[in-house]
């Protein structure tokens, strides 16, 4: 008797757990990061580091300095430098703090000599407080009722565009048509819902769980300031880049079960824009929320 191959979904979430488990470095520094790690990349096609993944790489580095059952709670990044995925990626963790019941770590994530990603992390026991939080919308559609990310593509977007988003490890379901099909948007929708979850059963690590969110959180969160423009990912001279990005963890997680992203942009200027989430466990619970602004400029074509 054999093992059956695991499907192309399993392959995918197996490799996610495979980016995440970083190796520890035994070396001293000059500076003042105490503890490395290293990791490699998942492939992409424009040859370029995909920015969630470094963020999730990073939260698993700064939580290996820390006790299990002191977890993240927010983070806040800054993208200096576009990664290369043929390389490996050097992870430097600062302890900036460790207090009765908080943590504060500082990590960079290095390719060749030079940081690509610069991120702050706080940590906090599990705790009793003042509890209240957004309400979920209503009158959305399940996901069972929107087709997936790939559905609305066809054969409007390139292979290795194609290539890219079906070796995902998570499964996305908009609920508003996507901006990956040609056409103008409709100027009406300035928001954007779309379910998701891993693809396959990933596991209940509260670490891991929460470094796949970050993962997840990076995935189209700037597509709300095209839909203010009513551009979409086939405008022509179409640039857009992830500058910084912060976190905040609420509820815990579990990335294997049906979640709701809720996304908008508050504001656009000098070339940036601002996109804003939040995200939401299938039964309304509010689990975290997500700011990213990135550039986003339409360079004129002739």
């Amino acid at each position: 008797m054999t093992d059956e191959a695991p499907t192309e979904a399993e392959a995918n979430v197996a490799q996610l757990h495979e980016l995440l488990d970083l190796q520890r470095l035994e070396f001293t520094s000059a500076s003042s990061e105490t503890d490395f790690f290293v990791g490699h990349s998942q492939y992409k096609p424009d040859g370029r580091v995909f920015g969630g993944q470094v963020l999730a790489q990073c939260v698993i580095a700064a939580a290996q300095t820390l006790p299990a059952d002191r977890l993240i709670h927010s983070l806040h990044g800054y993208f200096l430098r576009a990664g290369d995925v043929s390389e490996p990626i050097e992870f430097g963790v600062e302890r900036l703090r460790d207090g009765r019941s908080f943590s504060a770590r500082r990590v960079h994530a290095y390719q060749k000599g030079a940081p690509i990603l610069s991120l702050s992390a706080s940590f906090q026991d599990q705790q009793p407080g003042l509890e209240h939080a957004e309400k979920m919308p209503k009158g959305l559609p399940g996901p069972e009722d929107c087709p997936e990310l790939l559905d609305y593509i066809g054969d409007s977007d390139s292979a290795m565009v194609t290539d890219w988003l079906r070796k995902r490890p998570f499964e996305f379901r908009p609920v508003e048509p996507s901006l990956r099909t040609s056409g103008v948007s409709d100027p009406s929708i300035t928001e954007e819902h779309t379910w998701f979850r891993a693809s396959a059963p990933f596991g209940d690590d509260p670490v891991l769980n929460a470094a796949a969110l970050a993962y997840a959180s990076d995935f189209n969160l700037l597509e709300p300031v095209l839909r203010q423009h009513r551009l979409t990912w086939e405008t022509p001279g179409l640039r857009v880049a992830s500058l910084d990005h912060a976190m905040w963890w609420h509820s815990p997680i579990r990335v294997d079960e049906w979640m709701l992203y809720v996304q908008e942009s508050p504001a656009a200027q000098g070339g940036r824009g601002l996109g804003y989430g939040r995200i939401f466990a299938q039964d309304g619970t509010l689990l975290a929320t997500v700011a990213q602004e990135g550039m986003v400029r339409v360079k004129e074509t002739r």
